[in-house]
């Protein structure tokens, strides 16, 4: 069975340039809906109305950052294996490891290349449920 195909990505980053870039990237050329929010906080109280398929996550935020956002995350019971994203500048491989082990399903390096951010989403969309 083919798994579902991925439409809806809900994605959690402060800095408002790489919002934007990310935008472009996954909506004009990777055709996703995408919900957008500046912090783990926002992310907790808008994931209910967009009901995201995968979740991005940048790592390091003010206030909640992306382990701490997808913690949370995890605790509610609709989302506890929605299949999660890091986007991060730290990809020394320990770092990588300790996010795949948070329950991560990849790591995407910054600064990202749009033109491929969403076949790299779709790839490890795929991954996931190939596993799962």
């Amino acid at each position: 069975m083919a798994p579902e195909s991925l439409k809806r990505i809900l994605m959690v980053e402060d800095e408002p340039d790489i919002r934007t870039v990310a935008e472009l990237a996954l909506e004009a050329i990777g055709g996703f809906e995408l919900t957008a929010c500046e912090s783990g906080q926002q992310a907790l109280e808008i994931i209910e109305e967009c009901r995201p398929q995968l979740i991005v996550l940048d790592v390091m935020m003010p206030c909640m950052d992306g382990p701490a956002t997808l913690q949370a995350i995890r605790a509610l019971p609709d989302y506890a294996k929605v299949p999660a994203v890091f986007m991060t500048a730290k990809v020394q491989s320990n770092e990588v490891q300790s996010y795949l082990a948070l329950g991560a399903a990849g790591v995407i390096p910054k600064p990202f290349d749009p033109l491929t951010l969403a076949d790299q989403i779709r790839e490890i969309w795929n991954e996931a449920h190939a596993i799962g």
